[in-house]
């Protein structure tokens, strides 16, 4: 079973809530960054991405980066937009996005339970990544965004919830990018926080990484980092934990993750498509099923059924985004590593069929595969089996807002 606990958040004073919460580092770089940050001062992205604070020709991985990251961190709390909570608390976040709700708890969870596998992941993380936000946490002594996990419903948890936001007003209610409205409740009494923290103890027994393999792999690194610094600091030290936001998996929605290549189209080619699926000229692209895809190329959509004999069992290799990139993606235009190989890109789904049509129309790639979603089923399935999803599986929306929440991990109270 699970560790989740309540924290001493650090997050915004509600005055200033809408203007410091913002989009989650890793969706946009310097330049959307510091466009999206000009006259506010308030954004989190001058923690997030302190890059923007400085000149231009300093690298966003600069070790000047991550003290401006720190400094800001300190200007935030001194001018008291954001505030550190005197008492331990969970928080329910949730998001609202065209009528539909997501709702997670906001705690710590554990790096023991990580490293123990009852934290289960699904993809592999790049070391330069994790290096950034390493870097980052380290530097802010604080898990400065928290990590998507999800978890299969459990009862008793969920009434809790749906009780706690049904008598109480949240601390913050407002709606911001991509007209997503976001809210947020503190749960402050101590016998429903026990409750709560028992339950994940006694019933539930893994939480999985829906978003933020990076994120996490960072956070634990740090902790173990500070584990060896302060051997004598005990199990409960305040980085022997990470921030969170745990949804049930019965709440949440993947969206497609699309592709477009960049590659000379052979002449047979339809044929070679002929000898894995059933193809038929459509009108719309997005796909209305599972081992189905959509073809845009030359102005025209056209509708791809994998053959069934050619589905296999494994978890992974069962998957839309495995058997697109074996049957196409490999055998017919050679590309094997899709993280680096620059003739293909990624398009989520939220960008809609129309973004693959003008990408292909432009000229700047060749053709687009509108893919079906992966499900949370599949996802938990294949954490559960120990595997690994192929790059680029899943696209959540919406998204968890950066700067709602920190964990101060206190190492200078050591």
């Amino acid at each position: 079973m699970v560790v989740v606990r309540p924290f001493n958040a650090i997050r915004p004073n509600e005055t200033y809530v809408s203007k410091i919460a913002t989009l989650p580092y890793d969706v946009l770089n310097s330049s959307e960054a510091a466009t999206l940050a000009k006259d506010n001062p308030y954004s989190y992205l001058h923690i997030d991405k302190a890059e923007i604070d400085l000149p231009s020709d300093i690298s966003a991985y600069d070790k000047r980066v991550y003290q401006k990251a720190a400094e800001n961190l300190s200007l935030f709390l001194k001018k008291g937009w954001l505030q550190k909570e005197e008492h331990p608390m969970l928080y329910l976040y949730q998001l609202t996005m065209n009528g539909r709700s997501q709702t997670g708890i906001v705690a710590c969870t554990s790096i023991q339970d990580y490293e123990a596998g009852k934290i289960k992941k699904h993809e592999y993380t790049r070391p330069e990544k994790e290096v950034d936000r390493i870097n980052h946490i380290d530097a802010c002594d604080a898990n400065t965004s928290p990590i998507f996990l999800t978890y299969r419903k459990e009862d008793t948890i969920q009434a809790l919830m749906d009780q706690w936001k049904a008598q109480h007003h949240p601390l913050y209610h407002f709606t911001s990018f991509h007209d997503v409205t976001h809210q947020v409740w503190g749960i402050d009494d101590p016998a429903v926080i026990q409750t709560i923290s028992q339950t994940f103890d006694t019933q539930v027994p893994a939480l999985y990484i829906a978003d933020g393999h990076h994120r996490t792999e960072s956070a634990v690194k740090v902790g173990q980092k500070r584990h060896e610094e302060f051997p004598e600091a005990g199990k409960d030290a305040a980085f022997n934990f990470f921030l969170s936001v745990i949804f049930p998996k019965e709440d949440l929605e993947i969206l497609d993750y699309n592709r477009v290549l960049k590659v000379p189209i052979p002449e047979n080619f339809f044929q070679q498509l002929e000898k894995s699926f059933i193809i038929k000229k459509v009108e719309e692209g997005k796909p209305a099923k599972a081992k189905t895809f959509g073809l845009y190329l030359k102005g025209e959509w056209y509708a791809l059924f994998v053959k069934e004999a050619l589905i296999p069992n494994d978890p992974v290799e069962q998957l839309d985004v495995s058997l697109l990139q074996k049957i196409v993606f490999e055998s017919i235009f050679s590309i094997t590593d899709i993280r680096n190989d620059q003739r293909i890109d990624f398009v989520g789904g939220i960008r809609g069929m129309g973004e693959l049509e003008n990408l292909v129309d432009s000229g700047e790639w060749t053709l687009a595969f509108s893919v079906f979603p992966t499900t949370m089923d599949d996802l938990l399935s294949v954490a559960d089996a120990g595997q690994i999803m192929p790059p680029k599986s899943t696209w959540f929306e919406p998204k968890l807002l950066s700067g709602l929440f920190l964990h101060d991990l206190e190492s200078n109270k050591k």
